[in-house]
C-alpha cells in the first residue's frame, strides 16, 4: 500500500470508523479534487481487502478489515464525536499522543482519550448524554482510585523530574458537580473553550502543565 493508504487504515484502526468527510479531513485536505480523490482511494482499498463500508448513512462510514465494532454498534455516534475531537485539536496543534479507549486495569477509570497535546498530558471522557449523579460519582472514584494507586507514574510518557497525573478534560454540554481533591476535571463544551480557558502564547513546561489564567 502507499504511505496515505497505510496512514488511512491505521486511522481506521485507532479511531474504530470515519465517515467519508473525516477521511478527507485527515488526509485529502488542500487537494484541487478532494472528494474524488477520496472516493477513488477508498474505492480501491475495499477492492482490495484493506477496508469495509456501512451504506445505510450518508456520508458512508468506513471500517478496518476486519472491522474492530459492528458496523450497526450504537457506540457508532461516540466515536464520531471522538474524531470531531480530534480534529478540533488539529486546528490548533497536533496531538503527540491520542489513544482511543486506553485501558488501565480493573475497578480503574476508562477514558475515552488519553493525549499529549500542547506538551501536556490529559484524558478526555466524550459526553454525548447526560450521566446520573451516581454515573459521575462513579467516574469520579475510579479516577481518583487510580490516583491512589500510583500506577500512572510508571507511564512511558512521564517526565523523570516530576510526575504529573493528567487533568480529565470533559466535553460535555451539562454541568455537574464535582468535587475531588486529588483529580482536576475540566468542563467544556468544545476544545475552543480549552484553549481559552489558558494565557495566549503559554509555553508548556516539561513536567506536562499548563498555565491557567487567573480569576
Amino acid at each position: 500500500m502507499r504511505k496515505r493508504d497505510m496512514a488511512i487504515v491505521r486511522d481506521l484502526e485507532r479511531f474504530r470508523c470515519l465517515t467519508r468527510d473525516d477521511i478527507i479531513d485527515l488526509h485529502f485536505n488542500g487537494l484541487k479534487q478532494p472528494i474524488t480523490s477520496c472516493n477513488t482511494v477508498l474505492k480501491r482499498l475495499r477492492r482490495d481487502g484493506h477496508i469495509e463500508v456501512n451504506k445505510d448513512r450518508q456520508p458512508y462510514i468506513y471500517f478496518p478489515s476486519p472491522p474492530g465494532v459492528k458496523k450497526d454498534s450504537a457506540k457508532i455516534p461516540h466515536f464520531l464525536k471522538i474524531v470531531e475531537v480530534y480534529k478540533d485539536l488539529l486546528k490548533y496543534e497536533p496531538p503527540k499522543a491520542f489513544l482511543v479507549e486506553p485501558k488501565y486495569g480493573k475497578g480503574f477509570m476508562e477514558p475515552d482519550v488519553f493525549m499529549i497535546w500542547k506538551r501536556a498530558p490529559f484524558f478526555v471522557e466524550i459526553q454525548r448524554s447526560v450521566y446520573s449523579e451516581r454515573v459521575m460519582g462513579d467516574k469520579v472514584n475510579r479516577y481518583e482510585a487510580y490516583f491512589q494507586s500510583g500506577e500512572w507514574q510508571k507511564e512511558p510518557w512521564q517526565p523523570t523530574e516530576r510526575k504529573v497525573f493528567p487533568p480529565v478534560i470533559l466535553v460535555t454540554d451539562s454541568r455537574y458537580k464535582i468535587d475531588s481533591s486529588v483529580v482536576k476535571f475540566i468542563q467544556i463544551q468544545n476544545i475552543g473553550q480549552l484553549v481559552s480557558l489558558y494565557e495566549p502564547q503559554t509555553e508548556i513546561k516539561s513536567t506536562g502543565s499548563l498555565k491557567l489564567k487567573s480569576g
